[in-house]
């Protein structure tokens, strides 16, 4: 296999173009993810089935992205990152085709698991070609850009979604993917740089198969909480064997040379306090997206579109502060910047217990910038201090473990939101508005308090950890 090649400093094309290549693909990714939610309705009565029916075309492609991320960092480093990246672009486009064209629910269910194979090599793939290819100095500035479509695709799409099923069918969703897709593959082909591992590795069979199926056992449990009646037998049997898969996978992985996932990445305390400090983090902030629609919807009363339009601002912040992030990180560093952050994240979290129909909307719109702020300077933050003390070498694996962990505290994250939901709910019907907002209330604050104390995993971290991704000074 040929040894990783370096792209010239002067290569400015390349440094240009390729930020814009992963967002564009990751932004696809993202907004797919969350724009068929509001289709839902409409897709059922096309289909003559159930809207509950179509559960099934929500975790599919999430289980899908679950089992597949692992194997990405394999595939681009044996076959290259271009082949690789344009290949996983090609296969969601296509099987987004699939879906606009599917007749029924098995081929709408077939077609999404297809879209989660492209997925699941996009998203760690693109982090791997732009670590690779800007060095350290420039790293944040070049993840900072790319962060941005996937703090944006949630939020948009439940809007989008809603409004193309209110304009015309519900298959256009999945056709707005094809002209995004193509401007991709003219951008792949031009402008992504071919990468290569430093030496052939033999694909961990027996890794894949444990850990794959552990988390998509894991994630399947966690998406259909509350949605299906499981008796508590079934789900303790299969909860415990969805952790003993996953614990025979950390020992399998520590006696073979090259495992699915390296885990002694671990051993770098950058990597595993962005990584680890991330999972915790997001236990809290992953339930934001499902339950801020809720309360705009039942708690306020507004329609569903209103709703989506209340969650755009978060966007604006988010896309206001990548201007400031790269000069916030060089003058206070990650460890002050990440603990601080952390806690801001968690009070504008509890802010939202406050939102009532005598709330101004300027206030909500206000409180919703903020939080954008706050997300965006947090993730910057986390994804790009990760690759601070992890060598060349290294890139590959450790773009796809930490893929791998963000996927899983995604499904964490909702579970969990919807899980202190509706243990404050209690036995109240869904109908009782003055209960849905109470409870809702009660979880936002114990969301809050919950990422106040994670920040808790970041104090760990030296002042002078990450400075030779926000100052280009070489780790001591």
């Amino acid at each position: 296999m040929p040894p990783i090649p370096s792209v010239p400093a002067d290569n400015s094309a390349i440094k240009r173009y390729l930020p814009w290549v992963v967002a564009t693909a990751l932004f696809m990714e993202q907004l797919d993810s969350t724009i068929i939610n509001t289709a839902v309705p409409s897709m059922a009565i096309s289909l003559g089935v159930t809207p509950l029916s179509l559960k099934a075309v929500v975790t599919s492609y999430i289980l899908s992205l679950a089992v597949c991320i692992p194997v990405s960092g394999w595939m681009a480093d044996r076959f290259g990152t271009r082949r690789v990246f344009s290949t996983a672009v090609a296969i969601f486009t296509f099987a987004s085709v699939l879906c606009g064209l599917s007749q029924n629910v098995p081929m709408l269910v077939a077609a999404r698991i297809l879209q989660g194979m492209g997925a699941a090599m996009m998203m760690p793939v693109g982090r791997l070609t732009i670590v690779r290819t800007f060095p350290k100095f420039e790293l944040l500035r070049a993840m900072n850009f790319v962060i941005i479509p996937a703090l944006i695709g949630p939020l948009l799409g439940p809007t989008i979604g809603g409004l193309i099923v209110h304009v015309t069918s519900w298959r256009v969703i999945f056709f707005v993917n094809v002209p995004v897709g193509l401007a991709a593959q003219w951008l792949i082909h031009k402008h992504m740089p071919d990468y290569h591992g430093d030496a052939p590795r033999p694909l961990d069979v027996v890794g894949m198969v444990l850990f794959g199926t552990g988390t998509a056992l894991l994630s399947w449990l966690l998406e259909i909480f509350g949605e299906h009646k499981l008796d508590a037998t079934s789900t303790g049997v299969l909860l415990l064997l969805a952790l003993s898969l996953l614990a025979t996978y950390v020992w399998h992985a520590g006696r073979i040379a090259s495992p699915l996932l390296r885990l002694a990445l671990f051993r770098v305390r950058t990597f595993r306090v962005s990584v680890v400090g991330g999972f915790v983090t997001r236990l809290g902030l992953g339930g934001l997206p499902f339950l801020l629609p809720l309360l705009y919807q039942l708690g306020l009363g507004l329609p569903a579109w209103q709703s989506g339009l209340l969650m755009m601002p978060a966007a604006a912040g988010a896309m206001g502060m990548k201007l400031m992030a790269a000069r916030l990180l060089k003058r206070f560093g990650y460890r002050q910047v990440l603990i601080i952050n952390t806690v801001l994240i968690g009070a504008t979290i509890s802010l939202f217990a406050t939102v009532s129909t005598s709330t101004p909307l300027a206030l909500i719109v206000l409180l919703g910038l903020t939080q954008g702020v706050f997300n965006s300077l947090q993730f910057s933050s986390m994804n790009s201090m990760a690759y601070a003390d992890i060598s060349s070498a290294d890139t590959s694996m450790a773009s796809t473990l930490a893929s791998s962990l963000q996927q899983m505290s995604m499904s964490f994250g909702l579970a969990c939101g919807s899980l202190v939901t509706g243990w404050y709910l209690g036995d109240l019907p869904e109908s009782n508005r003055l209960a849905v907002t109470s409870a809702l209330h009660h979880a936002f604050l114990t969301l809050g308090v919950m990422t106040v104390l994670s920040s808790l995993s970041f104090r760990t971290l030296k002042a002078t950890d990450g400075e030779s991704v926000s100052k280009g000074i070489a780790a001591s």
